[in-house]
């Protein structure tokens, strides 16, 4: 038996009502959830338009963090996971990774594993640990972008045979303890953003500050290579 279909011109119709009903709901709705809670969707708000604030932030509780912004991992392997935390790369935007160490090569805490790269400007990434280099990420080179999107899962940098792991990782920062860090540190580089920009024009500023005192994301991508070189001697040369 052969089908037939017929079409409907829903403007001849109730199907227009219909439509009319569901966009009344979709404007009301919204409207609605904003009277109820207007802080809570201000912050979805600012979550859509790219805010930098601590409630888009990712602190896993069970890694050690060090005050250069690197995280690490111990695996059963013995080997340490190392890479870069998510408030970095929320200041930084998408990079390129470069002058990594490679396997067998030996460091120390201070010494420079890898560059981070954009637009010609670069920041100096210290190992926060001593031991030899075990692997690194090569997926890194191929999609710079997964260090962005998944910083602590399949964008780790580099895997390290650590030498001092207790004594080495007493000063680092976990649990609880990373997230207050965290939260301090981005307190911290507003106020570093803040006087940064005032040296910049105030086209800059509207740029990278957002009305009632707010931060972009990615912020450092707008700012000029001396405001990296700043943040690389008040932010990354730390250790610990």
């Amino acid at each position: 038996m052969e089908e037939s279909f017929s079409y409907v011109n829903i403007f001849e119709t109730k199907g227009i009502e219909y439509l009319m009903t569901i966009a009344f709901f979709a404007i009301l709705i919204p409207f609605w959830l904003y009277l109820k809670n207007p802080m809570a969707v201000k912050e979805k708000f600012k979550q859509v338009i790219g805010i930098l604030s601590e409630k888009i932030l990712k602190i896993p509780l069970g890694l050690f963090y060090s005050k250069n912004h690197t995280w690490m991992q111990l695996e059963k392997s013995g080997n340490a996971k190392v890479g870069l935390d998510d408030l970095l790369m929320h200041i930084t935007g998408e990079v390129n990774l470069s002058n990594i160490k490679q396997p067998g090569d030996k460091v120390s805490p201070g010494d420079i594993i890898a560059q981070i790269e954009q637009d010609g400007k670069q920041l100096n990434i210290s190992s926060p640990i001593s031991g030899e280099i075990k692997s690194v990420n090569t997926s890194i080179n191929e999609n710079p972008g997964i260090m962005n999107e998944d910083p602590y899962g399949k964008g780790w940098i580099l895997k390290i045979k650590p030498e001092k792991w207790i004594a080495e990782t007493n000063s680092c920062l976990v649990a609880e303890d990373a997230e207050k860090w965290a939260k301090e540190e981005l307190a911290r580089f507003k106020d570093f953003a803040a006087i940064s920009v005032k040296k910049l024009s105030p086209e800059m500023s509207q740029v990278i500050m957002q009305e009632g005192g707010e931060l972009s994301d990615n912020p450092l991508s707008d700012m000029p290579n001396e405001v990296w070189r700043d943040f690389q001697a008040q932010f990354l040369d730390q250790i610990g």
